[in-house]
């Protein structure tokens, strides 16, 4: 059994959480955008560190530990570095929805994961894996939401580490802790991958531009 103290400081956690992602999907600056990834990512960070506290579990303060290092320390460096390099620091292009718009679509799609949780699994509303399993997937939902909602690559990179923040918070909760270490590194890998590739095309390409772009160097590789 939990200590009340860490339930209610892990509720408020969550709270933080889904808040910084509401900020995320409005967000123009990219210093700002950056800043508020860092942000959640250090909040799951704490999330572990509190379960850690509590179950002892040593896998648990690893995660915390690789979730500072990576994606409270070095990915948003990374974003940072180039963002002064290319001299570019607003987004302010959206696609089908506004921030608005895409605020209330974002509090449809909270509810819409709370309501099918609670009439699969039949769990109680204050039991604890049911809010982070909740609250994972809405997290992954909103970083989908970001994806579909803007134009830049650069933007939709960090919808795509929103998700997998989401996946590893729904992992902390539900599966078992060593996958969720092997998640961890796998999905990592493939947003560094990620990452090369919009700084190596441009922070200020859209998903048109870097589609042209790889066409271009698919011809130069057939030559």
């Amino acid at each position: 059994m939990m200590n009340p103290t860490s339930i209610l400081l892990i509720k408020v956690l969550f709270v933080f959480i889904l808040g910084t992602a509401a900020l995320i999907i409005m967000q123009k600056s990219l210093a700002s955008l950056f800043s508020l990834y860092s942000v959640q990512s250090l909040l799951m960070a704490v999330v572990s560190l509190v379960l850690f506290k509590e179950t002892g579990s040593y896998v648990l303060l690893s995660l915390a530990i690789l979730t500072v290092i990576t994606k409270v320390v070095i990915i948003p460096y990374m974003l940072n570095k180039v963002r002064k390099d290319s001299g570019i620091h607003r987004d302010s292009e959206f696609r089908y929805l506004t921030p608005v718009s895409a605020i209330l679509v974002g509090i449809a799609l909270i509810f819409v994961s709370y309501s099918s949780f609670y009439r699969v699994f039949q769990l109680s509303q204050d039991n604890l894996f049911f809010l982070g399993a909740v609250i994972g997937v809405s997290l992954a939902l909103l970083g989908m939401l970001v994806i579909f909602s803007r134009k830049k690559i650069v933007t939709k990179a960090v919808g795509y580490l929103m998700m997998e923040n989401g996946v590893l918070l729904f992992g902390l909760f539900i599966a078992e802790l060593p996958f969720i270490i092997e998640l961890f590194i796998i999905v990592d890998l493939v947003i560094f991958i990620l990452l090369a590739a919009v700084l190596s095309m441009g922070i200020d390409s859209t998903e048109e531009d870097l589609t042209r772009k790889l066409n271009n160097l698919t011809k130069w590789f057939k030559q």
